[in-house]
Parts: structure tokens; C-alpha cells; sequence
């Protein structure tokens, strides 16, 4: 489990670690409103890569306001919010390069062999804790005024050593 961070979008974003889809013709409640939270009422599903909708749906969640008009969505459209950062802190957005698009989440710290760990949605169709290669990303962004320095410390959380290669 994830230790209390002081950042109210993790903490909210911790407490939804085991959701998961739904597989068949029911969806997760909890996906569909993530879309509507981000102005994507459009997707009436989960199955839809829904990695923006989570990021953007907690971020509504404790009133900070996602990117307009569905743009969360693209998880690629997230390197356009907020305060851009030129290496991880733990909180901020991570988006990452992926195979036919892109994936987004929150960084919570590094594992025993640097990759990010990374807390997201539709990270194997749930939402939980991985360890991403850095190689993968595009952009760090802060939902605000730039973080506290003490952000940048990342702590050590202990993973498989398994990167994550399946988000969509």
C-alpha cells in the first residue's frame, strides 16, 4: 500500500488501487464517470483505453480542474497541462510513448532499478502500481505552481522488475 503523500489527487488516486474493468457487456461505474468528469460522456465504456480518464477524473475529484472539453482522453494531451517539469516528482503527470498511442499516469516513485512506478488506470485494465521504463516518456507535468523541491526525492518502492507493456 501506498503511503499518504500529502497530495490530495494521490492519496484520492491511492484509494482506488483494484479497480478494474468489467469484462462483457457491464462497465465499471467508476470508468464512466471518470469519462464525464473530463467531458467525455461519449465513451459509455470500459474498454475504452481510459488511462486520461482516470488522471483527469481524480484530479476533478479534488477540484482541480482536468484538460477541457474531453481533451484527457488522449493520454498524449496531458503534455499540455499544468506546469511542465524537467524530471519526475512524486505527484506529478507522466505521459508516456506507447505502441498505436500513448499512456498516462501519477508517479510515485522509482523502483530498486529506476524505472518509475507509476500509479494509473488501465494498467492492465485496473488501477494500480507499475514500474514504467524511462525510456518511454514524453513529458512530467505538475497540476500547478512548481513542486517542492523535496518532491524530486523519489522514494524506493520495490517491484517484480516486470515493466508494464499493457495499457491499452
Amino acid at each position: 500500500m501506498l503511503k499518504p503523500t500529502g497530495l490530495a489527487w494521490i492519496d484520492k488516486a491511492a484509494g482506488y488501487i483494484g479497480e478494474q474493468e468489467i469484462k462483457g457487456g457491464k462497465h465499471n461505474p467508476l470508468i464512466i464517470d471518470w469519462w464525464k468528469a473530463i467531458g467525455a460522456s461519449w465513451f459509455k465504456d470500459d474498454e475504452t483505453p481510459w488511462c486520461g480518464a482516470f488522471v483527469g477524473g481524480v484530479l476533478a475529484e479534488v477540484g482541480i480542474k482536468p484538460l477541457p472539453g474531453g481533451k484527457g482522453a488522449s493520454a498524449r494531451a496531458w503534455n499540455e497541462f499544468g506546469v511542465k517539469l524537467l524530471k519526475p516528482a512524486v505527484g506529478c503527470i507522466v505521459i508516456f510513448s506507447r505502441n498505436g498511442g500513448g499512456h498516462v499516469g501519477f508517479v510515485v516513485g522509482k523502483d530498486q532499478k529506476g524505472n518509475l512506478m507509476v500509479l494509473g488506470g488501465n494498467q492492465a485494465d485496473g488501477v494500480n502500481i507499475k514500474p514504467f521504463a524511462t525510456s518511454r516518456v514524453l513529458g512530467y507535468r505538475w497540476p500547478s505552481v512548481f513542486p517542492a523541491e523535496s518532491r524530486f526525492n523519489l522514494p524506493v518502492i520495490t517491484s517484480d522488475g516486470r515493466l508494464s507493456t499493457n495499457e491499452a
